[in-house]
């Protein structure tokens, strides 16, 4: 059973980041003005020495666009969240220091661990059990680790702290409304479900790329890359979403006992050069302006390889998808934004004779961000009735009126864990990519070139 605990206090750590400005702050405030967070206490805490009026400013910046659009309840929400803020320096890694303060805090609290990997598993580890107050939630963002190991060992250390349902494992990539849009998609018709598998669908792709570069993140993603940063992250995670096996509900332990599964069938096959490619963007353009090369980015280290296009393709050993691919693919400063999946069905056994035209495979595209449905048919096109034209029929999906970060903050605020990974999950995930990491380390699969502003290198798939 999951507690419904109502969180008192959410306490940013981090707050001086550029995660809390950009992304979870603005989320906060949109949830604020909606009247979905009454009576929280927001508390930021960070290593900069920041005055109330700094922590304040950053606020202001951050709710400007959900005030401007609030109806007068909202406005007056907004109005207390910042009265009765506060902002404190500290050390997180330290013994005692963040202990320190969640014994001041008015509880339950959320702590929202807004930090580097490897800072937010010294701070776990700086605490003991018994300086957590019952009720307390923890809120990691992703990558959960660094490798299959370090999730491990995290999860330990958390469980040590509080039970696993009151540990958020966020992924905010995921919005609860894409969720249930897929399986709405999925599981509420009929003429879906039957054609769901290996012997309709020739493969399913998965791809998120970017038309923005590194746009000043080094001190991350050079650390990260593409596969670490987007396939392992979240990529992973629809793809079971669309490979799972119709759940009897979705609340959290059928759906996420769902994804389980499906990850444990999941691998990646050696030859690595064969099943996966990476590259790494040179000089170019994106939308008008110049690009650098990657390697001469500030505050990247060319030796390190890091690749920003990483493809790779998934297999999953169970009787619906054996032997079908599943393609995922991330990448940055590519010329055309494109995030979506897409299933491809296998060709029709027979087309009668005396028809003309091109006969594609059918095609259903999945949007994501905005939520949109494409589905790809061949019909008889206009004058001549036996020439085949392609038709594509569109609808647009529902979108939820909270941003992505707002979304998990509700999650984490009601206790939902919907869209938070378990941690068997957070686990498996880096066990199926931990054999390409290691082949790359060893330059198993080369390490390709493509243009800023192009489609990728030359010789890859479109």
């Amino acid at each position: 059973m999951t507690s419904q605990t109502t969180v008192k206090t959410l306490l940013i750590l981090g707050a001086s980041g550029d995660l809390t400005g950009r992304l979870l702050l603005p989320g906060l405030a949109r949830l604020v003005s909606r009247g979905r967070a009454g009576g929280l206490t927001l508390v930021g805490a960070g290593s900069d020495d920041w005055t109330p009026d700094q922590w304040l400013e950053r606020i202001e910046e951050s709710f400007a666009d959900a005030n401007s659009q609030a109806d007068a309840y909202g406005r007056r929400e907004l109005k207390r969240i910042r009265e009765t803020t506060s902002y404190h320096q500290l050390d997180v890694t330290a013994e005692g220091q963040l202990a320190g303060l969640l014994a001041e805090l008015e509880g339950p609290v959320a702590v929202y661990f807004a930090l580097p990997p490897r800072v937010s598993q010294l701070a776990c580890e700086a605490l003991a059990p018994g300086q957590v107050p019952a009720g307390t939630r923890l809120v990691m963002e992703k990558p959960f680790g660094s490798s299959a190991e370090s999730a491990r060992h995290l999860n330990r250390t958390l469980a040590a702290l509080v039970p696993e349902d009151h540990i958020h494992r966020v992924d905010h990539f995921l919005g609860k409304a894409t969720v249930l849009n897929i399986l709405g998609l999925r599981f509420a018709n009929t003429f879906l479900e039957p054609v769901w598998n290996r012997e309709h669908i020739e493969k399913v792709e998965i791809v998120f790329d970017e038309d923005l570069a590194l746009e000043g993140r080094a001190r991350y993603y050079d650390g990260a890359g593409a596969l670490r940063d987007m396939i392992q992250s979240h990529l992973l995670q629809i793809m079971a979403l669309m490979a799972i096996e119709p759940p009897a509900s979705v609340d959290e332990r059928d759906l996420r006992d769902a994804v389980a599964t499906v990850l444990r069938a999941s691998s990646i096959k050696a030859p690595y050069a064969k099943s996966t490619r990476r590259a790494r963007y040179t000089a170019g353009s994106l939308g008008g302006r110049k690009v650098p090369d990657y390697a001469k980015e500030e505050g990247v280290d060319a030796a390190r390889g890091t690749e920003t296009l990483a493809e790779v393709e998934v297999e999953i050993d169970n009787w619906r998808w054996q032997g079908v691919p599943f393609i995922l693919r991330s990448g940055k400063a590519l010329g055309t934004k494109r995030k979506e999946a897409v299933v491809t069905f296998r060709p029709v056994p027979h087309l009668p004779k005396g028809f003309s035209g091109v006969d594609s495979p059918n095609q259903l595209r999945i949007g994501f961000g905005p939520d949109t449905l494409q589905f790809d048919v061949d019909v008889n096109g206009p004058g001549d009735v036996l020439s085949l034209d392609r038709a594509t029929l569109k609808a647009e999906l529902s979108a939820s009126e909270l941003l992505p970060y707002g979304e998990v903050l509700e999650g984490v605020l009601t206790g939902d864990p919907l869209l938070s990974v378990r941690a068997d999950t957070a686990e498996d995930c880096w066990r199926i990519l931990e054999p390409v990491l290691k082949a790359w380390a060893r330059d198993s699969a080369p390490l390709e070139e493509y243009a800023a502003g192009s489609a990728g290198p030359d010789g890859w798939p479109r």
